[in-house]
């Protein structure tokens, strides 16, 4: 199993994890931000990271795994493969998180969903609605970083890393007052 230094050296090595002004989809501001893709795109790393999570995962057994896109998409499927069970994903349509491309759960399925990255938890929380608007049961999350800092989820979680990176509102933000741009790169819109 990847040991925490390891793993906090790859994503590091991987360009993962980002320094500079970046606007988050929860409308706070960051000098930190963590690009999950640039871990994942190796195939070696993608795997042993699902599997680390699945070798985490102690509390009841998911029947599924279900991964919000775009981020939960490889670390879903790694996962999900670890733990030897099917995988589904997420996607927006009209703004709202749904299942697509024929998939379903079913009645008292129990589900885990895998994201790469909880920030502020609101990707976990709207996929499980989605989960409870099948009658499946979600069983818990899991991440390979968790930065929420002392939020909690609803159910168990567990997470490869935690990170305590640094947030600011807006009209707080000295990045802003140093004149430093902001870029905004996560896929969801902001409001």
């Amino acid at each position: 199993m990847i040991k925490e230094e390891e793993l906090r050296a790859y994503l590091s090595e991987s360009g993962a994890l980002l320094d500079g002004h970046f606007l988050l989809s929860s409308g706070l501001h960051s000098p930190n931000y963590v690009q999950c893709a640039q871990a994942l795109k190796n195939p070696f790393w993608a795997g042993e990271m699902g599997a680390a999570l699945a070798a985490m995962w102690h509390d009841a057994e998911p029947e599924v795994v279900l991964s919000p896109a775009m981020g939960g998409l490889i670390i879903g499927h790694e996962a999900a493969r670890a733990l030897g069970v099917n995988f589904l994903f997420t996607e927006r349509e009209n703004n709202e998180m749904v299942l697509r491309r024929g998939f379903a759960l079913k009645p008292g399925q129990q589900v885990i969903i895998v994201e790469d990255v909880f920030t502020t938890g609101k990707s976990t929380l709207e996929t499980a609605e989605v989960v409870k608007s099948y009658g499946a049961e979600v069983i818990g999350a899991m991440s390979v970083i968790n930065r929420m800092g002392d939020k909690t989820l609803p159910f168990p979680a567990v997470s490869l890393v935690k990170m305590d990176l640094t947030t600011y509102k807006p009209e707080d933000c000295p990045l802003c007052r140093s004149g430093l741009p902001v870029v905004k790169p996560g896929s969801r819109k902001i409001k």
